[in-house]
């Protein structure tokens, strides 16, 4: 009795710490929509709050790190449960970074518009990447509330969309530098928040791989077998 016991009080302080984890995510997912609503209509007193907001994100990373660590040391959990909780704390890691990107995009669109910078339409550059990795957030936040391994390997395949977006963003603003130098300053900008968008992606696809973990048992980062096999997953 005293062992089912303490396995509930652990399944219990495990589930409060996932759904403050996607309390989290739902706050960096916020975070994100509303840097890119900055950089659309130049908004400087909202880009402004997206900065204050990381604040918060940070001292709910701190708590978080805390919680898992005291779990660990309480519960000495094993197996599985081990890999769950150790999965947690480095996706709790990405989420904190997430936040740090997206306060990149709004402090990058306060000084843009604070300049009165013109020369293209920089939010049109980024809108195509914006989208794609606003979805791969989103359904890795999914994921790894389901535990959904499934969706998991499709949004690591989603990542590659990401990276080659950038890459076309990327030729596109060497080309616009190259044939008007006074679009360098504003192309640089906007070069910059598309890479923090670039880098929130391969958070999210980290939060995906570490779903996998936690379902299979499996280290895939850095292995590009996994996608090789999806179907037969």
């Amino acid at each position: 009795m005293t062992g089912e016991h303490s396995s509930k009080q652990y399944d219990q302080e495990l589930e409060g710490i996932r759904s403050q984890v996607l309390l989290m995510g739902g706050m960096v997912e916020t975070q994100f929509e509303e840097a890119l609503e900055c950089f659309r209509i130049g908004d400087i007193a909202r880009a402004e709050r997206v900065m204050a907001e990381d604040q918060a994100v940070n001292q709910l990373e701190v708590s978080l790190d805390d919680a898992c660590s005291h779990l660990i040391v309480k519960r000495q959990p094993t197996a599985n449960d081990l890999r769950t909780v150790m999965a947690t704390i480095k996706v709790i890691t990405d989420l904190e970074r997430i936040g740090d990107e997206a306060t990149k995009v709004a402090r990058t669109a306060k000084s843009l518009h604070e300049r009165g910078t013109t020369g293209f339409a920089h939010y049109d550059m980024i809108r195509t990447i914006a989208k794609a990795t606003s979805e791969l957030l989103h359904d890795s936040l999914d994921a790894f509330a389901r535990l959904d391994g499934k969706q998991a390997l499709q949004i690591i395949a989603g990542d590659e969309v990401v990276d080659h977006e950038f890459r076309t963003i990327l030729r596109t603003m060497v080309t616009y530098m190259m044939e008007d130098p006074r679009t360098i300053s504003s192309a640089l900008d906007t070069l910059w928040v598309a890479k923090a968008i670039e880098r929130i992606g391969d958070h999210a696809k980290n939060i995906a791989e570490y779903v996998i973990y936690v379902v299979e048992g499996r280290d895939i980062r850095h292995s590009k077998v996994i996608l090789d096999d999806q179907p037969a997953a």
